[in-house]
């Protein structure tokens, strides 16, 4: 007897919970523009995790000071028939419940996802929540204003993340990522898309197979892939890792080493207190207040400026194929110089520096074979090889 009633109150319990979601919960069908709507209404008690996983439709939460979880979803019929569209609205089912410390809402079709239906699901949370999980099959995703983690998935939607506290998990099937500010570190994935980052207090790993990167800061350094983008970086505060099939890279001040390859874009770094590792198959290098460099171009021109007070300093390798090298030094800045132009035909090698010499070989015409060049600046330091096969090369002083 004592367990036939401890199961009816088991279910009673259940029961009344049930009914209490669905109090909670308001639906009315209406028609507006071109298009019949489904509007459901409710409301979930306060959770520590957020739940949400959808069959189509886009997801935006939003945190506030309220004390609980409320939701509005919008799901759109654009058959013109009232009676078709409740059937198709029925065939949308949408449930939202509680489990622990956490809050679901779902959205799943019933017999194959139907092509004239879209979604909106619009979600209202505390901002305290600690995680926000974050799926649809066929819509973007927002999530603006939690102190927690987020994860966030869309088969092809775009991505808008903004005020958030923890780390964040983004990925998506073909359109852009956009990021404001987050506290956590940043891992972003996207098929196809631009990815822009405006303020990451974390690490940033973020790649896209074939739109464009841009970075404004990043407190604590960033690996960024793109397939065939360009990546723009303005600033990075540790070290710097970036990469794409044939785009330019354009770098600003990076407070830690750099490393940049590209298939044929053009390079240009504004400060780097590093070592910088550049290398592109036939683009432009263009290197400014570095302290140790090693680059090398396929078919480009390099330019690089060395000064002193930019960290450790290393032996350094400037080479090309096909192009002119021009190298500003600091007049405190300590190198061992050593160039070398293989074809010269009619190239050379040019200097601001007594202390660099120059020598040629084969002077029979049109003129020298071959350059070379050796010194030691203030006394000698650090290696600066310079190398190549045909252009000029030029040692000039830099203002500072």
């Amino acid at each position: 007897m004592q367990t036939k009633f401890s199961q009816f109150i088991r279910v009673f319990a259940v029961a009344a919970f049930l009914v209490s979601i669905a109090a909670a919960q308001q639906t009315r069908v209406f028609h507006e523009g071109d298009a019949w709507t489904e509007e459901v209404t409710g409301s979930l008690p306060a959770a520590r995790n957020l739940k949400v996983q959808v069959d189509f439709g886009s997801v935006r939460v939003q945190g506030s000071s309220q004390q609980e979880i409320t939701y509005v979803i919008r799901t759109h019929s654009y058959t013109s028939n009232e009676k078709q569209a409740r059937r198709e609205f029925e065939a949308y089912k949408i449930n939202a419940s509680s489990h622990g410390d956490s809050a679901v809402i779902e959205g799943n079709w019933e017999g194959g996802h139907n092509h004239f239906c879209s979604g909106e699901f619009v979600i209202n949370v505390p901002r305290g929540l600690e995680l926000a999980k974050l799926e649809t099959s066929g819509g973007g995703v927002s999530v603006k204003g939690i102190s927690g983690r987020v994860e966030a998935e869309s088969g092809g939607g775009k991505v808008q993340l903004d005020d958030i506290g923890g780390a964040v998990t983004a990925q998506t099937g073909g359109d852009s990522i956009e990021i404001g500010t987050v506290n956590g570190d940043l891992h972003l994935e996207t098929g196809g898309g631009k990815i822009y980052i405006s303020n990451a207090k974390g690490k940033v790993d973020a790649s896209t197979g074939g739109g464009n990167i841009t970075l404004v800061s990043a407190a604590q350094g960033a690996t960024l892939e793109a397939g065939g983008g360009n990546i723009d970086v303005k600033q990075c505060g540790g070290k710097l890792k970036v990469s794409t099939g044939g785009g330019n890279i354009e770098l600003g001040d990076i407070s830690g080493p750099v490393e940049m390859e590209t298939g044929g874009g053009s390079i240009r770094l504004g400060w780097a207190k590093g070592v910088v590792r550049a290398e592109t198959g036939a683009g432009r290098i263009e290197l400014n207040s570095i302290s140790s460099a090693r680059a090398q171009t396929g078919a480009g021109a390099i330019l690089a400026k060395f000064t002193a007070s930019n960290g450790e300093r290393m032996d350094s390798v400037l080479e090309t194929s096909a192009g002119d090298i021009v190298v500003y030094i600091a007049p405190d800045v300590a190198l061992t110089i050593r160039a070398s132009i293989d074809l010269a035909n009619g190239h050379r090698i040019m200097s601001d520096f007594s202390d660099i010499r120059v020598t040629s070989e084969g002077g029979d015409w049109p003129g020298p074979k071959s350059f070379s060049a050796e010194g030691k600046l203030n006394g000698g330091g650090p290696t600066l090889k310079v190398r190549t096969t045909t252009g000029d090369i030029k040692f000039l002083r830099a203002s500072r």
